[in-house]
């Protein structure tokens, strides 16, 4: 069976099990490293946030472990496929093992949804296994009968331990 990327939604407004199953795909995508597609579900104007300190509230005047826009997740991927990118042979792999997403607020009047996700994600090259445990906040919105992420935001429970290199996306 494939999974559809992005698939249209039936009505203007999504449901909430769309908002949930857009969350599932979005993970699975980054498992079966599929980062074009995965890319595709970004907003031009998106970000992809992880805070450094616990309840960080601005992702610029404050530190961050990540705080890339769609262009810098672009780079990203084109390294991660790249023939030269020696760090990465082999290759990380990941899995994400979410809890059901719930969907904290939808405005269909301002195009805005949002969902948390609790999660563990557990990264693996060669024999190093990491298991980072974390919330992911998707910020959504509708394009072009589509849903978009506006804003990701993963939230590390030990956001402010001394960390490896994190290769790929939680």
């Amino acid at each position: 069976m494939t999974v559809v990327a992005d698939a249209p939604l039936k009505n203007a407004v999504p449901t909430d099990q769309e908002l949930i199953d857009f969350v599932v795909r979005e993970a699975r995508l980054i498992d079966q490293q599929r980062f074009d597609e995965w890319l595709d579900l970004y907003a031009d104007d998106a970000f992809y946030w992880m805070p450094l300190e616990w309840n960080q509230t601005d992702p610029r005047l404050t530190c961050s472990l990540m705080y890339e826009d769609k262009l810098l997740l672009s780079i990203r991927v084109e390294r991660l496929k790249g023939a030269r990118t020696f760090s990465q042979k082999p290759k990380s792999r990941c899995h994400h093992v979410l809890q059901t997403p719930q969907v904290d607020s939808r405005d269909a009047a301002a195009n805005s949804y949002v969902t948390w996700t609790p999660m563990h994600y557990i990264e693996t090259r060669q024999d190093e296994q990491t298991l980072y445990a974390a919330w992911a906040t998707h910020h959504l919105a509708v394009e072009g009968g589509r849903l978009k992420i506006k804003l990701k935001r993963v939230d590390l429970i030990n956001c402010d331990a001394a960390f490896g290199n994190i290769q790929l996306f939680m």
